[in-house]
């Protein structure tokens, strides 16, 4: 039977990741702040890596996010009794990841990326509000998830019909 003190790491190691570090504590928007910092770290990850690595690597971190934020946003929910907490915005950094894959390294589409992002999080189109329906972390996560798809597919409309 574990004790208190097995279960205590992976509790702090849980809200680490699910508050982003703390970012999810910060007053007025948390998400944005979460979305605006992701933006901010894979810019500065991404300039220092080859080209052809950033499609790749915006995908295994959108997909490394995501996995480990439903188990972490479930431990977070279940210890704050709340069924989405919006202290909990690991799921806004899966999102922004998402909507960022293929994005160029210009400021102009890292700032579509994020308000398309934010703007589809913040309405949830259909069928992303069905999507919070889905039991704890997974719930948590995938409305966001699905934001940073729709939010990803029109940055790449976007981008192929302004290259012309």
């Amino acid at each position: 039977m574990p004790t208190a003190s097995d279960t205590v790491p992976k509790s702090r190691f849980s809200w680490l990741i699910a508050t982003f570090f703390g970012i999810g504590h910060l007053p007025f928007g948390p998400g944005t702040w979460a979305s605006a910092v992701t933006v901010l770290l894979w810019w500065i990850a991404a300039r220092a890596m080859p080209s052809a690595w950033l499609l790749p690597v915006a995908a295994l971190l959108s997909a490394a996010i995501t996995l480990i934020g439903i188990p972490t946003s479930t431990v977070v929910a279940r210890a704050s009794g709340r069924k989405d907490p919006g202290f909990v915005v690991i799921d806004e950094v899966a999102g922004q990841m998402m909507a960022l894959i293929g994005a160029p390294l210009n400021w102009k589409y890292l700032l579509a990326g994020f308000i398309l992002f934010r703007s589809f999080d913040i309405a949830k189109p259909f069928p992303l509000r069905r999507l919070e329906e889905l039991p704890e972390g997974t719930g948590i996560m995938m409305d966001d998830v699905g934001a940073g798809l729709y939010a990803l597919v029109l940055l790449q409309v976007f981008r192929h019909f302004m290259a012309r």
